[in-house]
């Protein structure tokens, strides 16, 4: 159902007439969605035999490969990959954490992820006194304090919002610039609680961004489970130190490629209708939501359309980008050889918010304009979509939206599962 929705979204664009005649196709089109997709089975493959693909890694030219191969089987037309160079970061091995409250000579382990293109601490590790910091403002009143200290961050996720990725844009500061911020007062490393609204005890990584005029400082996640222990413990005065180990680092740039797959247009072969999700995925995981699932949906735009027999008028390309994760060198790769070729670009769908139920669509589009969407509603609503939200767009897609002025949209899952 998921799979259908979304590939229906395509749909509507390039058949945004005669709609008497789409009930008909609609259905038939459900109906090989959902008796014969493949999605789960290619996603399936993607997540157990090929894993953790993270840009620069050896997983990355397996999902590169898998990728040709899935959308050759799916029946694209013509199958390519499209060069560019992608950051190779890794995390090392050994990595480990964990504290001491004065006066008590237990350590006590914490479960932790160095976050994405942090700097390591070297072998020996770094055992500092922690310093909790609520939010920003809190680090502000502390600057004097920061000076030798491992920053522990605060920053509960907001789980009262009801669009969770709101909730995680917020949160998301602390793992995006927290570093460099705590860097700037003389912190010399910082742990934040890991940006999720789950209650595990599993951290979670995710890129983080240094500001290049300050110094680079070790930084990780802890599990949440163990994060409320150590707060706990700082917000009652407690005196700690936290050891804290890993042996990430960053070296020379790596070759990476779009993986891109053509269904040729009947009517305007030279004019193009992107589809896509992001390759890469963070080392650690399957990367089954992001986002191997946006992967697999944009394949099946592609495979489903090929059985059923139907050439779309506009060419559609489905890309699996490279490097969304930590860097999105993919993305701006496919809009700016685009630019440079002179491509028309009328159209660009992305999904990377993962496979839930379905709701709607945002759209790079004035309200206005989106308005003449509103006729697909009633199409949409009997498989739970019932929107389309006036602005946004996938981060892979955005680029072409930037440089060649395309209209680019996102779909929007049920995000109280995210």
């Amino acid at each position: 159902m998921r799979r259908f929705v979304w590939l229906l979204a395509v749909f509507c664009f390039t058949r945004a007439a005669a709609q008497t005649e789409d009930s008909l196709f609609i259905k038939q089109l459900s109906e090989e969605i959902l008796l014969r997709s493949t999605a789960y089975e290619n996603l399936r493959v993607l997540c157990k035999t090929v894993g953790g693909r993270l840009a620069g890694s050896t997983g990355m030219g397996k999902a590169e490969a898998w990728g040709q191969q899935t959308l050759s089987k799916a029946g694209a037309n013509k199958v390519w990959l499209q060069e560019c160079r992608v950051p190779h970061w890794e995390r090392g091995k050994n990595e480990a954490a964990w504290y001491t409250v004065k006066g008590g000579s237990a350590k006590i382990k914490l479960n932790i992820l160095a976050l994405g293109n942090s700097v390591g601490t070297g072998p020996a590790g770094v055992t500092l006194p922690a310093i909790l910091v609520n939010d920003f403002s809190d680090l502000e009143a502390k600057k004097d304090q920061l000076k030798g200290k491992l920053v522990v961050y605060n920053n509960v996720f907001d789980n009262s919002l009801p669009e969770t990725f709101m909730a995680y844009g917020i949160d998301g500061a602390y793992r995006r610039s927290g570093p460099s911020r705590a860097a700037k007062y003389g912190a010399k490393a910082v742990l934040i609680r890991s940006i999720s609204g789950s209650t595990d005890n599993y951290p979670h990584t995710g890129s983080t961004s240094y500001d290049t005029s300050l110094p680079k400082i070790p930084a990780a996640a802890m599990g949440l489970q163990d994060a409320d222990k150590l707060i706990a413990l700082l917000k009652a005065g407690k005196e700690v130190s936290v050891f804290y180990r890993s042996n990430a680092e960053t070296l020379p740039d790596a070759v990476g490629h779009n993986v891109i797959g053509e269904l040729t247009g009947s009517a305007f072969p030279d004019q193009y209708i992107t589809v896509g999700g992001h390759l890469d995925s963070w080392d650690p995981a399957e990367g089954a939501h992001d986002d191997g699932t946006g992967c697999v949906h944009a394949i099946e735009v592609l495979r489903a359309l090929k059985a059923m027999g139907y050439t779309p008028r506009h060419t559609i390309r489905v890309v699996l980008f490279a490097n969304e994760e930590n860097g999105l060198r993919g993305g701006r790769k496919y809009a700016e050889e685009a630019k440079a070729k002179g491509e028309k670009h009328v159209f660009a769908l992305e999904s990377d918010a993962g496979g839930f139920t379905p709701r709607g669509f945002s759209v790079s589009l004035p309200p206005a304009k989106l308005a003449k969407w509103d006729a697909w509603v009633p199409l949409l609503e009997p498989y739970g979509v019932y929107r389309f939200v006036s602005g946004g767009g996938g981060a892979d897609v955005n680029p072409l939206n930037v440089s060649l002025g395309t209209a680019v949209a996102e779909l929007m899952p049920d995000g109280a599962l995210f």
